[in-house]
């Protein structure tokens, strides 16, 4: 397994400069000495549900009796469609018109925000890829969790030096890279199922 290709796939999935708006208007109604533990607990709530995922995902997935090209197609439109989310934007954002008020608790930051749908469709596609390298996946998933936590972290300095609008170009940067990416992870699955 190619561990840096593994780490900029989970990265460009992960999209922590992307996300820097999305948390600081989700920790907006948060009392600001608070700001940063509650930040820190989500990153690392996120680091366990995509530890979990990493080891119990294949027998999720046996249970439910899914192949690896069921995977792979699935995990490439869901990628595909957040892909051109980023790239064109949103009305009202990810939760429409509604705020969210009061601290945080798991879901948005960690849940879908950093640990989403696309990031353990990643992983569960990198793990039965590469049979057997669950460790070297690990180190890669460690790494792109580190990276996406230490700019979260900083989203402050980010959002001074790129503002908004620097946020929302390099966030569409990221959607053009994000879209080639599920598209061969569809064209991948595709080629796998007519082969059989």
């Amino acid at each position: 397994m190619d561990v840096f290709a593994a780490v900029v796939t989970l990265l460009l999935i992960m999209d922590p400069l992307g996300n820097i708006l999305l948390f600081l208007s989700v920790l907006k109604s948060v009392a600001p000495e608070r700001r940063r533990i509650v930040l820190i607990r989500e990153i690392l709530l996120a680091y366990g549900v995509l530890l979990a995922f990493l080891f119990i995902g294949r027998y999720i997935l046996q249970f439910l009796r899914l192949e690896q090209e069921t995977i792979s197609i699935a995990g490439g439109i869901v990628l595909f469609l957040i892909a051109l989310r980023m790239i064109f934007g949103s009305e009202g954002g990810m939760f429409g018109d509604d705020k969210l008020e009061g601290e945080p608790f798991l879901v948005p930051l960690a849940i879908p925000f950093l640990a989403g749908p696309s990031t353990l469709a990643a992983l569960l596609l990198l793990e039965r890829s590469a049979p057997g390298h669950t460790g070297a996946l690990l180190i890669a998933l460690t790494i792109a969790w580190a990276i996406s936590a230490g700019i979260l972290l900083s989203s402050t300095f980010f959002y001074r030096i790129l503002r908004e609008r620097g946020l929302v170009a390099m966030e569409r940067l990221m959607g053009m890279l994000l879209v080639m990416v599920s598209v061969q992870m569809l064209l991948n699955g595709l080629r796998a199922f007519l082969s059989k």
